[in-house]
């Protein structure tokens, strides 16, 4: 086990059965997460992209347990010991929840609109049985403050917050019961561009005082970016690649990887768009992927052998691994520093 480590994920699958017919029988199995083996430093943030329908969600939610896995492990690394979470009975879980918390996509609909804000914040607390009385109103203020929202709104409702508010009381309830491990699932999507930019402020911010550890669920590349460490990326439940930050998006491995960076807009009208403009086609289906490489009916640099058999992953450079027949040889187009 690396020291650093904080959580290690190793041949992680999730299939969701397809069922059909009266008698509901088992005809078939969406591999939303297809053996994807993945590990977050203490104190760092891991970057997880890919188009939706990727899995990266879906993998978010095993991580935390909030969906039970079909196989694999989720070692949770904690004073000094190591526990595989998938071994866990849902009881077990229980207190392990309170190292790990999720950070949701959607402001509005993640808070319940009849809870106030000391309500909503106080939940983790009370639940986990961490704190009652002054003690929890104490911590509920604490918690608020760090993320730059005035006590005296405890007793409001989320209706009368605007987007980012809203976000950052999410941030509150999550950063309550001082936890290890927040996923932040497509955390700023849904909030307006500069808003955005508060909002990761504040968790890159909120990361450097307490040490935190983030699984940053993403589509967007340019916040990815900003935020992260290190960069996995996902296509049709698979990991395609994984490298330090500065190092995925100066020379990608994948061809995926390569596409993804050339839709990223660029600040200046006056740079020319790159020659792979983005990707063609459409995600093929989790339930029935291609054979070989599953990339290989929209790769602009398919060969037969792409077709037939599925690239394995393997190390490419230092940190920095590819599933690509051809990762070695090609030449792919990066952002500029």
């Amino acid at each position: 086990m690396p020291e650093a480590s904080l959580l290690e994920v190793r041949g992680l699958k999730k299939y969701f059965p397809i069922e059909k017919g009266l008698l509901r029988r088992v005809v078939g199995y969406v591999r939303a997460v297809d053996d994807v083996s993945l590990r977050i430093d203490k104190g760092k943030t891991l970057g997880l992209v890919g188009e939706s329908g990727s899995g990266k969600t879906t993998l978010g939610r095993c991580v935390l347990r909030a969906v039970d896995l079909t196989d694999g492990e989720i070692v949770f690394h904690h004073d000094g010991l190591s526990t595989d979470l998938a071994q866990l009975t849902r009881r077990e879980m229980r207190e392990f929840r309170k190292h790990m918390q999720m950070i949701f996509q959607d402001p509005f609909s993640s808070l319940d609109p009849r809870k106030t804000v000391f309500d909503i914040v106080s939940e983790p607390l009370r639940i986990n049985k961490i704190a009652s009385g002054k003690a929890l109103e104490d911590r509920v203020r604490t918690a608020l403050e760090h993320v730059g929202l005035d006590v005296r709104y405890m007793k409001r409702y989320p209706h009368a917050f605007s987007g980012g508010q809203r976000q950052r009381i999410g941030i509150a309830r999550a950063l309550s019961i001082n936890p290890q491990l927040i996923v932040c699932d497509e955390a700023v999507s849904a909030l307006d561009v500069s808003v955005q930019a508060q909002i990761l402020n504040l968790l890159k911010d909120l990361q450097e005082e307490f040490n935190l550890t983030y699984l940053f669920i993403a589509h967007d590349l340019s916040v990815v970016e900003h935020v992260s460490d290190d960069v996995a990326v996902m296509y049709v439940g698979k990991l395609v690649e994984q490298a330090p930050t500065q190092a995925l998006f100066t020379r990608p491995r994948h061809p995926y990887t390569e596409a993804l960076l050339s839709a990223i807009p660029r600040p200046d009208p006056d740079q020319p768009l790159p020659e792979s403009g983005g990707i063609e086609g459409e995600l093929p289906d989790p339930a029935d992927p291609p054979s070989g490489c599953y990339f290989h009916p929209r790769c602009p640099y398919a060969e037969a052998i792409c077709r037939e058999q599925a690239p394995p992953l393997v190390e490419v450079a230092p940190g920095h691994i590819a599933a690509c027949h051809f990762s070695q040889e090609l030449e792919l187009q990066g952002l500029e520093n």
